[in-house]
């Protein structure tokens, strides 16, 4: 009762991947694992506000990294001529002690990703608007791009109340424990005056069924 089970995690391997796409020896997992979170520490530290909703790592050999950045501005994280992505990818560099290449992605529904909807809402909290307008302005705006559904969340000391609680907005399904159901997750922060406030949206962007998979003789018959 009352276990909770993230929705990327509950459905990697059936209709999502991986984050990280990479093979190690036990005696590296772990060497690997923490340089993966390192990385993506630096890059969100260095461009907090620039809308970067996922950063997929892939490592082919030891000697080099591969990173892909989806944001929703990569023309800021590129800059003028690539010289900032460049800037970027020395510092990784020095960071990883290996190879680093980089490419950045643009987000075109940024309305409809979670992780930039709840920093949007943490955005609005932290400028002292309502925490209930600041969802329904998201809500609206996913709607409007057409998603399905979609689910904001917040707790904390709402409103600069004296006691914590949480507060939900939803429209729309959000079937959480249907595996095919493709649900965007995403969380934030809101560093307020008076704590920090945490946000979470859930985004349902329909269902993905997988093609059946057939056996040799049966795609034989067809063929005939």
């Amino acid at each position: 009762m009352g276990q909770k089970v993230h929705p990327t995690g509950f459905r990697v391997g059936i209709i999502q991947g991986w984050g990280s796409n990479w093979f190690a020896e036990k005696s590296k997992f772990a060497e690997f694992l923490y340089a993966d979170w390192k990385i993506r520490e630096y890059i969100n530290k260095r461009y907090p506000n620039h809308g970067i909703s996922k950063i997929s790592i892939e490592r082919k050999t030891d000697k080099a990294v591969k990173l892909t950045v989806f944001s929703a501005k990569p023309g800021v994280i590129i800059g003028q001529g690539g010289q900032d992505v460049e800037k970027l990818r020395d510092a990784l560099e020095k960071l990883e002690g290996r190879q680093v290449f980089i490419n950045v992605k643009e987000v075109k529904e940024f309305a409809t990703n979670a992780k930039l909807i709840a920093e949007t809402v943490s955005q609005m909290l932290e400028r002292r608007q309502s925490f209930r307008r600041a969802m329904g302005q998201a809500i609206i705006r996913a709607r409007r791009m057409g998603c399905e559904g979609i689910k904001v969340r917040v707790s904390g000391r709402l409103g600069g109340a004296e006691m914590s609680r949480v507060e939900w907005a939803k429209e729309g399904r959000v079937p959480l424990h249907t595996i095919r159901a493709d649900i965007d997750y995403g969380t934030a922060r809101a560093n307020t005056a008076f704590g920090v406030i945490g946000v979470k949206a859930w985004v349902f962007n329909g269902e993905v069924y997988p093609e059946k998979r057939r056996s040799p003789k049966a795609k034989a018959k067809v063929k005939d």
